[in-house]
C-alpha cells in the first residue's frame, strides 16, 4: 500500500488539469509517519508521499552535465504521471519509480491509481494530515 497525504494528491491532480492534454511526470518524496505532528494510525517508518519536485528544476544542468540536480539526495523514488487519454494502465514510455501514481481525468482522488516498480496495482490511501513543517536553517 502506497500512502499520500491528501493536500499533495489535490496539488498534482490540479497540475495535470492545467497541462492537459499535455502529459506530466512529476517526482514525488516521502515523509515518515512519526515525523507528522498529529498521530497517524501507521507505523512511524511508514513512507507517506509528500512533497514533489518541478519537472524543470535543474533541467539546464541535466541536459549539459547529465546531473540530475532536481532530485534532493536519497529522495524521489516515487512518480506521479497524468495520461490525459484515459487509461490508467502503467505504460513502457512512464519515468518507472518505485511507486508510480498515474492519473486520468476527470482529476479526481479516485482517478488515480498506484503501481509498484514491477507494474503491479497497489492500493492507494489518501492520508488527511500536513507533513511536518520544514525551515531553511540560518
Amino acid at each position: 500500500m502506497v500512502h499520500v497525504t491528501r493536500d499533495l494528491l489535490t496539488v498534482l491532480l490540479d497540475h495535470a488539469a492545467e497541462r492537459e492534454p499535455s502529459t506530466v511526470s512529476i517526482q514525488l518524496t516521502a515523509t515518515p509517519a512519526g515525523e507528522f505532528e498529529s498521530a497517524l494510525d501507521l507505523d512511524p517508518e511508514t513512507p507517506v508521499l509528500t512533497h514533489f519536485t518541478l519537472p524543470d528544476v535543474g533541467g539546464s544542468v541535466n541536459a549539459v552535465f547529465g546531473v540530475d540536480l532536481g532530485t534532493p539526495a536519497g529522495r524521489g523514488r516515487a512518480r506521479f504521471v497524468s495520461h490525459p487519454d484515459g487509461s490508467p494502465e502503467l505504460t513502457k514510455t512512464d519515468d518507472l519509480a518505485g511507486v508510480v501514481l498515474v492519473a486520468i481525468p476527470p482529476w479526481e482522488p479516485s482517478d488515480v491509481v498506484a503501481y509498484d516498480r514491477a507494474g503491479t496495482r497497489i492500493d492507494l490511501a489518501i492520508v488527511d494530515a500536513a507533513p511536518p513543517e520544514e525551515t531553511v536553517p540560518e
